[in-house]
């Protein structure tokens, strides 16, 4: 029997918790978890009492400031890095440097001295960064993909894309440390590099000049005053009299309480706060036009408190015009008692329908010039991101298959990716559109010829 890959984890949070499941479950049989670094000792307890059990040795615990060291001792192979978006560059210059190659939530980075160093590691080590923009293992836009890929519509010539984030997944990033830019570069780079990636993908091409719009409008200490909101609760997990359904309660949920409310006392970090506070740096209502390279302008707007959450993307092309929506939650609901519903998509679409008012699922129709409409199948797919996860980590942990259609994605995409939302961040703050080879992106730059 082969021997298994050796993984080690730099941090254990919310976003670690997939990877955790698929190295203590589907995928033990390939990879092994020999080392794990998170600067809270209790969530690494939690982790541990979560995934280890009582058999076999937990990971060793290890500060970043020694990666090299302990890929050296511990031959890791592969580093996955799912801390938060700021320290992603010091990290994955530090696991390249070390000798493994990594894997890397989206974003890459936050900034282009990030992307800089990451690509000048990368080609100084031949090592590889692998960067998991999960949505284009979904079915629905691997089906898009291959519409336009067929040709159907012929060449495109624009793209409309927008995307809702609902009062509960969107009114997140105003709660946690994704509500400072300079933590996460904003929505343009946090959230939307998964669209922008996956434009580019759905393309084929690269972008090349992009003009941006947009604000905190809906969020915020001063958004709240104008709209007569009242006092506030500094957070939602204390003090019922001034909650109300944009305050998240972190004891009801086991895991949000395990990792975040019950460590606290290690370090300080608040997972629960008011997204009414001031403060916040980020916007909630963004737009931007995208010029690409063979000619395609792509229109693209995100809202973070929809109510409800999915996406429409429309493709027009030289022969036709192809139309993907998708629905992922149908509504936020208040229950009698005042407490937050999300309507259950794992329900039948009847059942679904009846209580959001808004069929859940995917469609994608195809409509050629001079002729009807028709719909394409999509596959279903069980799982996270309408079944996307689970290919994903299989293309991690085994290894890429015959895949003509490239959904594995590496340090360039990536680049690809936050180029797109650095020039748009540059462009909201000078009010004029930017030109993504003006980016001084270093050695990066050849991820956009």
């Amino acid at each position: 029997m082969p021997s298994r890959a050796r993984y080690a984890l730099i941090g254990t949070g919310s976003r670690a918790q997939m990877y955790l499941e698929a190295l203590s479950g589907a995928h033990a049989d390939v990879a092994e978890l020999v080392a794990w670094s998170d600067p809270n000792p209790g969530r690494l307890d939690w982790n541990e009492a979560r995934f280890m059990g009582t058999e076999g040795a937990a990971p060793e615990r290890f500060d970043t400031s020694d990666i090299a060291a302990v890929i050296d001792r511990l031959r890791v192979d592969r580093v996955i890095v799912t801390a938060p978006d700021y320290a992603h560059a010091e990290l994955v210059v530090s696991a390249l440097e070390g000798g493994a190659d990594v894997v890397v939530e989206k974003p890459l980075t936050t900034d282009e001295v990030g992307v800089r160093r990451i690509a000048d590691a990368a080609e100084r080590t031949g090592r590889s960064v692998t960067v998991t923009f999960n949505y284009r293992y979904s079915p629905r836009n691997t089906a898009l993909r291959q519409v336009i890929e067929r040709g159907e519509i012929g060449e495109v010539t624009s793209v409309h894309f927008e995307w809702v984030l609902d009062t509960s997944h969107g009114a997140d990033y105003f709660r946690r440390w994704h509500r400072q830019k300079e933590n996460s570069g904003g929505l343009l780079v946090h959230k939307s590099s998964h669209h922008f990636d996956l434009v580019n993908w759905w393309l084929a091409d690269v972008p090349t000049r992009v003009f941006a719009s947009g604000g905190l409008r809906f969020y915020g200490a001063e958004n709240a005053r104008k709209r007569g909101l009242g006092p506030r609760p500094a957070r939602g997990s204390v003090g019922a009299e001034l909650r109300d359904p944009f305050s998240l309660d972190l004891r009801e949920h086991d895991v949000l309480r395990g990792l975040y409310f019950d460590q606290e006392q290690h370090d300080g970090y608040i997972r629960d706060r008011d997204v009414f506070d001031p403060g916040i740096t980020i916007e909630d209502n963004l737009a931007l036009v995208v010029d690409y390279r063979a000619g395609a302008t792509m229109t693209y707007s995100l809202n973070a408190h929809s109510p409800w959450e999915g996406y429409t993307v429309s493709v027009n092309g030289t022969k036709g015009r192809a139309e993907l929506t998708v629905v992922e939650r149908g509504a936020i609901l208040i229950d009698p008692d005042g407490s937050q519903h999300v309507v259950d998509p794992s329900a039948t679409p009847e059942d679904v329908a009846k209580e959001s008012g808004r069929t859940v699922g995917d469609r994608l129709l195809v409509q050629k010039h001079f002729a009807p409409a028709f719909e394409v199948d999509i596959p279903v797919a069980e799982g996270g991101h309408g079944g996307a996860d689970a290919a994903l980590l299989r293309d991690v942990f085994e290894g890429p298959g015959d895949d003509p259609l490239g959904h594995t994605a590496s340090w360039l995409d990536g680049v690809r990716s936050m180029a797109v939302g650095l020039a748009g961040n540059s462009s909201l703050q000078t009010g004029a559109p930017v030109h993504i080879v003006d980016l001084e992106l270093g050695a990066a730059k050849r991820a956009l010829q």
